[in-house]
């Protein structure tokens, strides 16, 4: 899905087991959905500890990060323990969430790493796709959730000349 659309309600299994909606996902600020091909890997792992380790950068934005992988709730849950994430992962074994954010490779080959920053209004406001730069995920959405931040000040307008 390309940026400005916006993503439709969907459901979605957490590490923990819990089925939520992306709506609910969204009441409390804007999100990022980063998808990995695969838990463990040295890639996704990089990855994943990255946005861990941009924690209080995504907090002051008053974002959320969300890892999405078609691994199982368990082979998630044991992820996120390992490496210490402070963020839920989402379990999509059937693709049906790659599919909705277009994230999803036809057949059996693994997602694409692309990371989704999506606003409370379900606006997608960047996609950030590479499959090699595993930094530039959370960089990348860092900046685009700065940019949803900032104020536009608009030079003050002048009285009319006096004639």
């Amino acid at each position: 899905m390309p940026a400005r659309d916006r993503l439709p309600d969907c459901t979605a299994t957490l590490d923990d087991g819990r089925t939520v909606r992306l709506s609910e996902l969204l009441e409390s600020g804007p999100a990022v959905f980063f998808f990995y091909p695969k838990a463990f890997t040295t890639g996704c792992t990089a990855e994943a500890c990255h946005f861990r380790d941009l924690a209080a950068e995504f907090a002051a934005a008053g974002a959320q990060r969300f890892g999405v992988s078609r691994d199982s709730v368990e082979t998630q849950s044991e992820f996120r323990e390992k490496y210490n994430l402070d963020f839920p992962l989402i379990a999509d074994p059937d693709g049906r969430v790659a599919a909705v954010f277009g994230a999803k490779r036809l057949g059996p080959l693994p997602r694409k790493r692309q990371t989704f920053v999506v606003d409370t209004d379900h606006r997608i406001l960047k996609v950030i796709s590479s499959e090699l730069n595993m930094d530039v995920h959370a960089d990348e959405a860092l900046a685009a959730l700065a940019a949803r931040g900032r104020v536009i000040t608009l030079p003050e307008e002048q009285p009319a000349a006096p004639e």
